[in-house]
């Protein structure tokens, strides 16, 4: 599944192609929105907010994709091939000059840009992590609230209500370079390692946010200095039963997750469970 850094690439990708230009065609696939309310508007702005890409008009509306485990937005030229099959498209939108299509994405709405924050979803939203105005305060509220007190930290961190971008991958490097335990209970640990926790997310996704810094994911890099830490970029992302770049311990997998069950990567030795 695309995660914050994957839709902040895509947004700058639409964005010198889209914003400041004339919607000329528009269709999406049904059910779907009425993609003609966009045709003849001009698009404002392209934003990526957390992991949901949303494309602003001056009509004051605004379409917003969530591309699940497997959609993505292409760009092309008039005329152009597309990557994909075109049944695979859920919406296309047509500027002098440019096509963007999204593929595969299992969400697609329009609604009003002054009700977003009554929209089922993005009303939900933590903060979000490539916000600049990002507010980690209310993230480590967020994450304390009660009804998180129980759950894994492995899971809270990608639970978007607390906080808006991480996914599976920089869920297991976040806590492999903080060497928390996956499965610890949020209760369990300080304001002190949740606030290190909330900054080195915002650290990552910022540093993978950019293709011009970061042409692929990397985690394994000084945060500060840029200066390369292992041979691989991942710390311990897919690397089920090789050594850890630490330490040497082979990495372990797990499902973890009540709702949707996500595979959970970590070093048993460098993430150690705490002693009770």
């Amino acid at each position: 599944m695309p995660e914050g850094d994957s839709l902040a690439r895509m947004a700058g990708m639409l964005r010198p192609a889209l914003a400041g230009r004339v919607v000329t065609a528009a269709r999406a696939r049904a059910p779907g929105p009425r993609a003609s309310l966009v045709v003849g508007r001009t698009i404002v702005d392209v934003l990526a907010t957390g992991k949901h890409l949303r494309i602003q008009l001056d009509s004051g509306l605004e379409l917003r994709t969530h591309l699940g485990m497997h959609g993505t937005w292409h760009r092309y030229r008039p005329g152009e091939p597309w990557r994909r099959p075109a049944a695979r498209a859920v919406l296309v939108i047509e500027v002098p000059g440019a096509v963007a299509v999204c593929f595969d994405a299992p969400s697609v709405d329009l609604y009003e840009t002054r009700a977003a924050a009554l929209h089922p979803v993005l009303g939900r939203l933590g903060p979000n992590l490539l916000d600049p105005a990002f507010d980690p305060a209310e993230a480590l509220r967020r994450l304390r609230l009660p009804k998180r007190a129980a759950v894994e930290i492995g899971a809270a961190l990608i639970d978007q209500r607390a906080l808006a971008g991480v996914g599976n991958v920089f869920k297991s490097e976040i806590l492999f370079i903080e060497r928390i335990n996956p499965f610890v209970p949020v209760a369990q640990l300080d304001d002190a390692t949740l606030g290190r926790l909330i900054e080195t997310a915002r650290r990552l996704l910022v540093s993978n946010a950019d293709p011009r810094t970061s042409p692929q994911r990397q985690t394994t890099r000084d945060l500060r200095t840029g200066a390369p830490l292992a041979a691989g970029p991942l710390w311990v992302y897919g690397r089920t039963g090789r050594a850890c770049r630490r330490c040497g311990t082979p990495v372990r997998a797990a499902k973890q997750g009540a709702d949707l069950p996500r595979t959970t990567y970590w070093c048993p030795s460098c993430q150690a469970e705490p002693r009770a």
